[in-house]
C-alpha cells in the first residue's frame, strides 16, 4: 500500500517565485528585443510543442492568457523567464524546473514573446492530399487476427516526444510493435469495430494503425492540419469505421476522412461568430469530438466560438455529400469532455470554470454546471454512487478540487446535475482521472503541478465516500525528472497503467498498479520507453469505459 503524500518544497520553485518578484519590478521594455532567424525559428517550434495548446496559434490566449508583446512588454523578459522556468499555480508548467527547456531556449523563448507572433499559414485541400498515404490497401489487409496475442487488452502507449506509439500487450506487457506516427500524439481513438487505433499528432498528422496485422502497423497516414487535437470515427449502426474527421487547431477547420483509407473527402470551415452572434473569430479551433449513440452524427465542440455542433455524416456517399450540421450555442473556451451514463456528452468550457451537459439524444443543452478552477475532464470518470445513481467527475488544473456530478436526471431527479461533492486533493495541475467498474478508486493525477513532487503524486479517492485515500509519490519519477501522468485501466479492470513523463534523452518507465490494493504490481521499462504520455485500452477506448 502507498505510503502518504510527501510534501517538500522545491528548492527551484522557490528560487523562481523569488526571481519573479524580484524582477517584477523591472523597467518595462520598451522595444522588442533583438531575435535572430534562427532563434525565431527555434522558439516557433518551441511555442508548438509546448505552449499553442492553452495560448493558442496566434498566441490570442484561451484556456492560458494571451502572449500577445504589448500585454507582455511591461513585465520584461527577466520576468517572462523566471515565469517559464518556474511556471505558475493555475496549470502553467515549470518548463525550465522540471528539465524540459534549457535556460537558453527559455531566454531565447522570452525574447520571442516580446515580438509580434509569426501568421500561421492556410492550408488548401490540394496540400492535404498530397499528404495522403496508403500502406496496405483495405482489400490486402487481413480478414481475421494474424497473432495469437488478445489485441482487446492492447494497450497503445504514446511516445510524445518520439513520434512514435507503442502497441503494448495487456497481458504479457510484452512491446509488440512500435510504430512512426506524427509528433506529439495527443489522442488516440478506437474505430466502432476496435480492430483499429486512429492517433491524431499535434503536427496535424492522422494515422490509422490496424491492430489485427502481425506486427500491428500504419496502413494509412494523411496530414490535413499544421496542429490538431481530436479526432473520431463513425460508430453509429451500419455506418461502423466508415468514416473519420479530424478537428485542427490550426487552420480552423475540420476535414472528414474516409474511415479505412484516411482519403480526404470534405473540409468545413470553423471561423465564424461568437456563439451565434457575437464577435467574428478567426482562431475557432476544433476541440473535443465524440460519436454520437443516437445517430449517425459527430458532436464537435468549437472552442473559441463557444458552440457545439452536431454533424451528420449520413448522407456523405450520396451527390454533393451533405453534411447537415445542427449547431448549439453553449460556451467559450470549450476543451475537452466525455459520456455520462453513454447519453450526456459533458465538456469542459475550462476558462469559464463552467461544464456543460449536452444531451446527445434529445441534442440540446441539458445542464450547465459549476467545476472547479480550470476544469480539464480528459474523458472524465463515470461510476454508480448508491445515494447519488450515475455520477461523473472532472480534475480540474488550477484548484485543487475534484469536482463529481450527479448525471440521471430520469432516475435520481433529485439530485439531477447537482454537485455532489468536492473533494479536495493535495495539489492543483491535474489533467487526467480514470476509474472503472472492477475498481473502487477513482485515481487522480498532478502532472501540471507546478511543484516536481505534486507532478510525481498519484492520489486515489474512494468512490463511495468521497474520501481521498492514499495519495503517494511514485518512487524514481523525480529521479529521471519524470510527470505522472494519464491513468488507464487494462480490459478486465484488474489493474491501472500510469505514465512517466519524462525527458527524450532518458529512458522512462510505466508503472502498473492493482486496481485494489494499489500496490505497484510492475513496471514497464526498456530504452524505447521515452516521453511515454497517453496510453489507450483498446477494449476501454472502444466502448468508452471510463
Amino acid at each position: 500500500m502507498p505510503g502518504p503524500t510527501r510534501r517538500r518544497p522545491s528548492i527551484a520553485w522557490l528560487a523562481a517565485v523569488a526571481l519573479a518578484a524580484t524582477l517584477a519590478v523591472a523597467q518595462a521594455q520598451t522595444e522588442p528585443p533583438a531575435i535572430s532567424p534562427e532563434e525565431y525559428e527555434t522558439a516557433t517550434q518551441i511555442y508548438f510543442d509546448r505552449c499553442a495548446g492553452c495560448h493558442g496559434a496566434l498566441r490570442a490566449g484561451a484556456t492560458g492568457p494571451n502572449l500577445l508583446p504589448e500585454r507582455l512588454a511591461e513585465k520584461g523578459a527577466p520576468y517572462l523567464q523566471a515565469i517559464i522556468f518556474g511556471g505558475l499555480p493555475g496549470g502553467m508548467p515549470g518548463w525550465g524546473a522540471q528539465g524540459v527547456l534549457s535556460m537558453d531556449e527559455i531566454e531565447v523563448m522570452a525574447r520571442f514573446l516580446l515580438n509580434e507572433p509569426p501568421a500561421p499559414a492556410q492550408i488548401s485541400y490540394e496540400q492535404i492530399l498530397d499528404t495522403w498515404v496508403v500502406h496496405v490497401p483495405p482489400e490486402e489487409r487481413p480478414t481475421e487476427p494474424q497473432h495469437d496475442r488478445d489485441w482487446e487488452d492492447f494497450f497503445g502507449v504514446i511516445l510524445r516526444d518520439m513520434g512514435q506509439v507503442a502497441i503494448v500487450d495487456g497481458g504479457s506487457k510484452e512491446l509488440v510493435s512500435l510504430v512512426d506516427t506524427g509528433y506529439a500524439i495527443h489522442i488516440l481513438r478506437s474505430s466502432a469495430s476496435g480492430r483499429y487505433f486512429t492517433s491524431i499528432g499535434r503536427d496535424g498528422k492522422a494515422s490509422l494503425i490496424d491492430l489485427w496485422m502481425d506486427p500491428p502497423q500504419v496502413v494509412a497516414e494523411v496530414k490535413p492540419c499544421y496542429d490538431a487535437r481530436s479526432i473520431e470515427s463513425s460508430k453509429f449502426a451500419g455506418f461502423e469505421d466508415r468514416y473519420a474527421i479530424v478537428g485542427c487547431y490550426w487552420p480552423a477547420l475540420a476535414v472528414v476522412l474516409d474511415g479505412l483509407t484516411l482519403e480526404p473527402l470534405k473540409m468545413i470551415g470553423t471561423a465564424g461568430y461568437e456563439r451565434g452572434a457575437g464577435d467574428y473569430v478567426e482562431e475557432a479551433r476544433v476541440a473535443a469530438i465524440v460519436a454520437s449513440h443516437f445517430g449517425p452524427e459527430w458532436i464537435v465542440n468549437i472552442k473559441e466560438a463557444g458552440q457545439t455542433w452536431f454533424v451528420d455524416y449520413s448522407r456523405m456517399d450520396e451527390p454533393g455529400q451533405p453534411l447537415p450540421i445542427t449547431m448549439l450555442d453553449t460556451d467559450l473556451y470549450l476543451h475537452d469532455g466525455g459520456w455520462a451514463m453513454d447519453r450526456y456528452f459533458v465538456v469542459a468550457a475550462n476558462q469559464l470554470n463552467k461544464l456543460i451537459a449536452i444531451d446527445a439524444k434529445e441534442r440540446n443543452v441539458a445542464a450547465v454546471i459549476e467545476a472547479g478552477t480550470i476544469p480539464h475532464p480528459g474523458r472524465g470518470a463515470n461510476w454508480v454512487h448508491p445515494e447519488f445513481g450515475p455520477v461523473w467527475a472532472t480534475g480540474n488544473l488550477g484548484s485543487q478540487e475534484m469536482t463529481i456530478t450527479a448525471v440521471d436526471p430520469e432516475g435520481h431527479p433529485e439530485h439531477a446535475w447537482e454537485v455532489v461533492a468536492r473533494v479536495e486533493v493535495p495539489f492543483t495541475g491535474n489533467l487526467f482521472l480514470k476509474t472503472h467498474p472492477n475498481s473502487p478508486w477513482v485515481i487522480y493525477d498532478h502532472v501540471m503541478s507546478p511543484s516536481p513532487v505534486g507532478a510525481a503524486t498519484l492520489c486515489a479517492i474512494d468512490k463511495v465516500s468521497f474520501e481521498v485515500g492514499p495519495c503517494w509519490e511514485v518512487p524514481g519519477a523525480t529521479d529521471v525528472h519524470a510527470r505522472m501522468v494519464h491513468i488507464e485501466f487494462n480490459r478486465a479492470g484488474t489493474e491501472f497503467w500510469v505514465s512517466a513523463w519524462g525527458r527524450m534523452d532518458t529512458p522512462s518507465f510505466i508503472a502498473v498498479y492493482d486496481a485494489v490494493t494499489l500496490e505497484e504490481i510492475d513496471r514497464i521499462e526498456g530504452d524505447w520507453v521515452r516521453t511515454p504520455t497517453g496510453k489507450f485500452n483498446a477494449y476501454n477506448t472502444a466502448r468508452d469505459v471510463y
